[in-house]
Order: structure tokens, then C-alpha cells, then sequence
């Protein structure tokens, strides 16, 4: 990694970390409640080890179905909330099309599971999640399928999680005014929970997610600028709300504590740069069946991801394609090609697996317990994912 691109991610990495650039809190480097035995490490990617974790196959913990009773009616539920505010058949059948249990369930998933580690990590025997954190679980949720709906009128998407997508199926204007449903009554539930504190924080996230968008509409010229600008994107978009999300679920737990809130935040920052890192190099090597979308559709949106950024140290001839955002005819096709013939995909994977290295090891601050284990395991399930 001693390349331009190599070095510069670690500032970036940093910088992403460090409460004065991003708003994302004070990093995670030590916890007063950290058995000894855990060594704290610094952030960095020149210090995290990136071996594959060897003890996570006697955890023999499956996060699913360790919190299968907590799951089961988080769609019903959200289902429930949203008849509730509208007698509109159709504007009900657009805002549940995404609510129909056929997706990964990470956010609702690992939002219910920080909750019953960290209510074990604070009280032990009292680990059963609270209404209030199931709420903000599938908050989660909601934010993250308004904002799918949107994505799929921005990008005129044909297909999502091997179905039509909404925008085919209904008019531009409906499924974008079926976004906002979902995100008003979200609203909603959060002014409910009566905390001003989660309400700021959970707010936050849909700021990200606006101007994550925005970012992805343009580009930069130079190198660094592009991972600077990617890494940020990658963040607002996709890393915020777990991050959030966690965060907004640990000060449930635990309001007069400001460690472990920041903690959890850290960990889900990580779980999701990982998660979309894995994401979009899935893009280049997965069939189109096992994604839900069609291969190469970052590409065909003249969207440059890290397997692209780290070709082009390579191949240097991306850099106009680039810009020019794949638009030219044989683009895209040579892109794929290029980032296939470099090493991207390779460092993408070294990039994911270096921030679940991470998540492990804050998960790792908390009390032992199934779902401090199952948090372990969600990290290496998101490197390890298939689709």
C-alpha cells in the first residue's frame, strides 16, 4: 500500500475520523470498561493487522437467528406505521413495495443487536431490548428504503433486490412523493421517542444521506481529491446511518455515558464504509442474479468506486474516462476490463477488511456476551458477503 493513493488514505482515514472534519464524534482508541487483555490500537492503516480473524468459527453465533423473536415483525410493524397514516391505497402499496422482508435486514439487525450488547454491557442481566431501541431500529430501516426510492428515480434504476424497481412500476413522481411518506412518518417516530439528543442524532443522518447525493452527482480531477470525495460520499450515503443508528440506540442504553455512544458509533462507521466498500466491489465479479442488478451498474452510472480509483494507479488511461464519466461508447466495457487487469478489487478487499479489523476490535471493548460475539460475526459476514 506504500502508493500515492496508499498514503493518502491514511490521512483521509483519519480525517474521516477526527470530530473537527466530519461531525462523527471522538475516535475510539480506548474504554475504560476494555478487558486487559485487548491492547488498544491506533486507527491507522499502516498499524490494523489484516489477517482474517481465526476464532470466529467458535463463536458458532448466527446474529439472524440469535435475534430471530426481536426480527420477526420489524416489517409488520413498519407496515402497521404507515397504514396508520394514510387511507391512500396507492401511496400505502408504493411506501411497503421494499418492506417486504426480502432484503439483508442489516440495519434493523445490527441496530437491535448493539442494543442487547450494550443493555448486557451496562446491566447484565438485563439484556432484552428496549421499545425505544427496537424503535430505532426500524427508523433505521424506513430512512434506508426512502432513500432506495429515491436512488431509483435518480438513477432510473430497472431493478432492485431481483424485482422491478418501484420507478418502473409507478410514476417518477409518486414513488419520489412515497419517499418522503416513509421519511415524514419516520420523522414522526422520532419525535415520539420524546429525546432530544437521539432526535439530533438520528436527524443527521438524513442530512448525510442529501448531501451524500449530491457528491455522487459530481466529481473531482485530481486523485486525492477523488478518494477524499469518495470516502466522504461513501460515509454520508451508506456509513452514516448504522453509525448513527448505533450510536442513537447505545444513548438509550446508557444517556449519562458519552464513551459508550461514541463507541458504538465508531463501530457501525466501520461496518459501513466496509459494507459499501464489499458493495461495490460485488459490482465488478457478482452475476447480475445473485446482486438483484444488473453487473458493472456503478459504471453505467458514470460512478467511480475504489476498485476504479486504485486501477487507475495502474492504468492511468481512466482518468478521462473519469471524467467523462463512462459516457463515451466502449467505456464502460474497458473500465470493467482495465480494473479487472489491476489490482483494485484486491485493494478494495484490503480497504473492507481493514475496517472490519476495526469494528471487531471495538466490539471486543464490550462485556462478553452472545450479541458482543454476533457483532464479531456481523463484521466478518459484511467482508464476506456474496451479494
Amino acid at each position: 500500500m506504500q502508493t500515492v493513493i496508499g498514503k493518502f488514505l491514511i490521512k483521509i482515514h483519519q480525517n474521516v475520523s477526527n470530530p473537527s472534519t466530519s461531525n462523527t464524534g471522538p475516535s475510539v482508541t480506548w474504554h475504560p470498561c476494555s478487558r486487559p487483555e485487548i491492547a488498544a490500537t491506533a486507527r491507522t492503516f499502516s498499524t490494523l493487522r489484516t489477517h482474517q480473524p481465526g476464532s470466529l468459527p467458535d463463536y458458532k453465533v448466527d446474529p439472524y437467528r440469535l435475534l430471530e423473536d426481536d426480527l420477526k415483525d420489524v416489517y409488520v410493524d413498519i407496515r402497521k406505521q404507515l397504514r396508520l397514516n394514510t387511507h391512500q391505497e396507492e401511496l400505502y402499496e408504493i411506501a411497503t413495495y421494499y418492506f417486504d422482508g426480502q432484503g439483508k435486514s442489516l440495519r434493523p439487525m445490527v441496530g437491535i443487536l448493539m442494543g442487547r450488547a450494550m443493555n448486557y454491557h451496562m446491566y447484565k442481566d438485563r439484556s432484552a431490548i428496549l421499545p425505544s431501541q427496537r424503535e430505532v431500529a426500524m427508523i433505521a430501516e424506513m430512512i434506508h428504503s426512502a432513500s432506495l426510492i429515491h436512488d431509483d428515480v435518480i438513477d432510473q434504476s430497472d431493478f432492485r433486490r431481483g424485482k422491478p424497481s418501484a420507478n418502473v412500476l409507478w410514476s417518477h413522481k409518486k414513488v419520489t412523493m412515497a419517499g418522503d411518506f416513509i421519511l415524514a412518518i419516520a420523522s414522526m417516530m422520532i419525535a415520539k421517542l420524546k429525546n432530544d439528543d437521539v432526535t439530533l442524532v438520528l436527524s443527521q443522518v438524513v442530512t448525510d444521506l442529501v448531501q451524500g447525493e449530491f457528491m455522487q452527482l459530481g466529481s473531482k480531477e485530481t486523485e486525492n481529491e477523488r478518494f477524499a470525495h469518495y470516502l466522504t460520499k461513501t460515509y454520508r450515503k451508506t456509513a452514516s446511518l448504522i453509525a448513527n443508528t448505533l450510536k442513537a440506540v447505545a444513548m438509550l442504553t446508557c444517556a449519562d455515558d458519552d464513551k459508550l455512544p461514541e463507541l458504538a458509533f465508531q463501530y457501525g462507521r466501520n461496518v459501513g464504509l466496509a459494507f459499501q466498500l464489499v458493495d461495490d466491489l460485488l459490482d465488478f465479479v457478482s452475476s447480475s442474479e445473485a446482486m438483484g442488478k444488473p453487473a458493472a451498474a456503478d459504471l453505467k452510472l458514470g460512478l467511480a468506486t475504489a476498485p476504479v480509483l486504485f486501477a487507475c494507479e495502474k492504468f492511468p488511461e481512466l482518468n478521462p474516462m473519469i471524467m467523462r464519466r463512462f459516457q463515451e461508447k466502449g467505456d464502460v466495457e474497458k473500465a470493467f476490463e482495465l480494473v479487472h487487469k489491476s489490482q483494485g478489487l484486491e485493494q478494495t478487499q484490503f480497504l473492507a477488511r481493514q475496517h472490519c479489523q476495526e469494528a471487531m476490535r471495538i466490539a471486543n471493548l464490550l462485556r462478553q456476551s452472545p450479541f458482543q460475539k454476533a457483532l464479531i460475526v456481523v463484521a466478518d459476514l459484511v467482508l464476506n458477503r456474496i451479494k
